[in-house]
């Protein structure tokens, strides 16, 4: 692709870094972006770096975050004794979107993956198994994607605490098996976290 601005390629070059975004989309973003009053290209580029540098991570529950408690774990009307646990911040808001669960989450910020490099010292597990540990969680629910790494990471955690006394679910398979749970329908993804079943069920049927 050849550009009359080096400028205009280093826009176009930076844009096409993020996910799903190829040369081309990522010309027509900032040829848009050209055709836009320059107040709103600086309001977006503020909003980026204000978000980049300012932007939180729950201390409870490691959800993104504008301060150090996140929204879902202060609210005291939720039912702290039930965990969630999701691999990042996309599956919390698909949840949420079901309104279908009142519990709090635990965002591990991804699945075990040997083949990536990621190893379970690189997700927060341990602050998990620590608050089972504690004894204040009834239930842990395991929410991550139906996928081989999704399914590993739930097995590691769950031999980290089956021997607390505490039940561990998993949400139903209403979830096709390798689907990426941000994509599923708010009414599956509901059904799947109301239907949910022991985890030891579901391993012995895998």
């Amino acid at each position: 692709m050849e550009f009359s601005s080096k400028l205009l390629e280093k826009a176009v070059h930076e844009m096409a870094q993020l996910p799903g975004i190829g040369k081309r989309t990522a010309l027509r973003l900032v040829l848009h972006l050209l055709k836009q009053p320059q107040e709103q290209t600086a309001f977006l580029a503020q909003a980026l770096t204000t978000m980049r540098d300012e932007v939180k991570f729950c201390s409870s529950c490691h959800n993104i975050s504008d301060v150090e408690i996140c929204e879902i774990c202060a609210n005291r009307s939720r039912n702290h004794q039930i965990i969630c646990v999701v691999e990042d911040i996309r599956d919390v808001m698909a949840i949420e979107n079901t309104q279908q669960f009142r519990g709090i989450y635990h965002v591990l910020g991804g699945k075990i993956s040997p083949i990536d490099g990621v190893g379970p010292s690189q997700l927060n597990i341990r602050t998990l198994v620590e608050k089972v540990k504690l004894g204040n969680v009834e239930e842990i629910i395991f929410a991550l994607s139906s996928t081989m790494e999704g399914d590993t990471t739930n097995f590691f955690i769950y031999k980290q605490i089956k021997d607390c006394q505490i039940i561990t679910s998993t949400i139903a398979r209403g979830i096709a098996v390798g689907d990426e749970l941000e994509y599923a329908d708010e009414v599956t993804l509901g059904r799947s976290i109301l239907q949910r079943i022991p985890f030891e069920n579901a391993f012995k049927n895998n």
